[in-house]
């Protein structure tokens, strides 16, 4: 930024954008930083809880206490998304909303070291309460911050908003890398000191991938549960991230207010807001249309952290080697959400979801077809990797796209993404304990179709509507005759 933009009064024109510094509250550098902050923020916080969600359905199978906390935890966040986001970043600013709820994770982490339904239960619903609130004001955020720099740089709201959260969850896939290095090194004490895989009877590798049936008593000796020390250490280290992520937040990131004319609206627990989220979904066709997708998105990440570390890997390779392969996905999530949020400008948003389709839906024939065999162990990192891809479109061309289409009703309209993903997570959490498998896969290729035609559908109708105002205004105002 030169100096003559520093200068406050000083008047700018940017690609047929007029301004003033004034209007604006921050700098560019200063929302660069705060990006960056937010973007650390949350990579330490999931560093933390994404490695543990991977780790429940095996570390803490005894009862059904692992997946079956998991969908307390997002039936809780579906509650939430109802009632207290708006509410929480009326009152609190998105800032200390962020902060809050940051603690509600912590509450979550300490929780696993003794993971009783007594403990878990309450926990999960506290964190899914935090986790409304938490993504609602980090996509407001993000969304308000964008708005403000196109306007400074002359550059397309969109083109912004997918810059913004290309890189956001580039750090915050990044999390996968981390969380599971720390998992895997600690749960990697190998069976008798020997190698890095056991052997498994043939009997016991045909009972996992599609056929691994979690109704069944399970008896294979890769999913035994680590030493009560080992949890310990994972456990500690997991919170500490948490605690970290909160400091970051607390004292780095700076507040900003909102470009709401009604701001000050914003906080009063009133009906009107305790179903904005409603609202939204009930006037938007777009927001309907897109309801599947969004479901997908809980879905597919249920099923890669629930299903694919358990049935397939966990069940196949044993516990220690979840993180690893883990790490493999985590990196291509990182690397491609970059990627594709910078390339999307050039190409759109289409070829992006149409790629997801393609990868998603083969990964998810291939492990129909597929039988794990620890002898081919770059399979298992292969499939991991391309589901990766998949999920950084899915994360970032959705998210980018809901701040798109509703930039003017940001906070509803995350609300609802949030509130379809939670409930594409429950579907995939609820029945983990009680459905083979090879169910779930078709489930989740039957919703990745209806999703993805729904949303060819939203495609058509925005750029048609979009050409349609377009013809409006360049029409010449006809004036009438007295």
């Amino acid at each position: 930024m030169t100096m003559e933009e520093k200068s406050y009064g000083v008047e700018m024109k940017t690609n047929g954008f007029p301004s003033n510094v004034n209007e604006f509250p921050m700098t560019k550098f200063q929302i660069l930083r705060n990006l960056v902050v937010i973007s650390f923020g949350f990579c330490f916080l999931f560093t933390a809880f994404q490695s543990l969600t991977n780790l429940q359905s095996t570390l803490n199978k005894d009862e059904g206490v692992g997946v079956g906390g998991l969908s307390i935890l997002y039936a809780a966040l579906v509650l939430s998304c109802m009632f207290v986001p708006s509410v929480a970043i009326g009152k609190l600013g998105c800032k200390w909303t962020i902060a809050a709820s940051m603690c509600c994770y912590v509450v979550y982490m300490a929780a696993n070291f003794y993971a009783v339904w007594g403990l878990m239960a309450p926990a999960s619903i506290i964190i899914g309460l935090g986790a409304a609130p938490l993504w609602s004001a980090k996509c407001t955020y993000l969304t308000q911050m964008a708005v403000w720099y196109s306007k400074m740089t002359g550059t397309t709201q969109d083109d912004i908003v997918n810059r913004f959260f290309g890189f956001f969850f580039m750090f915050f896939q990044t999390s996968q890398i981390w969380g599971n290095l720390i998992s895997s090194e600690i749960f990697g004490q190998r069976p008798d000191n020997q190698s890095l895989y056991i052997d498994i009877s043939d009997q016991e590798l045909q009972s996992c991938g599609a056929n691994f049936d979690p109704t069944i008593k399970e008896n294979i000796t890769t999913l035994k549960k680590p030493e009560l020390k080992q949890v310990y250490i994972v456990c500690g280290i997991y919170t500490a991230c948490a605690v970290v992520a909160v400091i970051i937040i607390t004292v780095l990131l700076d507040k900003i207010k909102l470009d709401k004319d009604d701001h000050d609206n914003y906080g009063k627990f009133s009906l009107d807001l305790s179903i904005a989220t409603f609202k939204h979904w009930w006037r938007s066709p777009y927001q309907k249309l897109l309801m599947v997708l969004t479901f997908y998105s809980g879905v597919e990440q249920g099923f890669i952290g629930g299903d694919y570390t358990k049935s397939y890997i966990g069940c196949a390779l044993g516990i220690w080697n979840i993180g690893y392969v883990m790490i493999c996905y985590g990196v291509v999530d990182a690397i491609c959400s970059f990627a594709f949020g910078r390339l999307v400008q050039y190409v759109g948003h289409i070829p992006f979801f149409v790629l997801a389709f393609l990868v998603h839906g083969g990964v998810q024939i291939t492990l129909l077809l597929w039988t794990p065999d620890p002898d081919a162990v770059y399979l298992f990192y292969i499939l991991a990797a391309l589901w990766g891809m998949g999920d950084a479109v899915i994360q970032t061309q959705i998210n980018a796209y809901y701040g798109y289409l509703f930039v003017d009703n940001s906070e509803a309209a995350f609300s609802n993404y949030r509130l379809w993903e939670s409930m594409g997570f429950i579907l995939a959490f609820g029945y983990g304990n009680f459905v083979r498998t090879e169910i779930k896969l078709y489930v989740t290729f039957t919703i990745l179709l209806v999703g993805m035609f729904l949303y060819s559908v939203t495609e058509f109708l925005e750029r048609r509507d979009r050409k349609s105002l377009h013809i409006q205004k360049s029409l010449p105002i006809q004036k009438t005759k007295l």
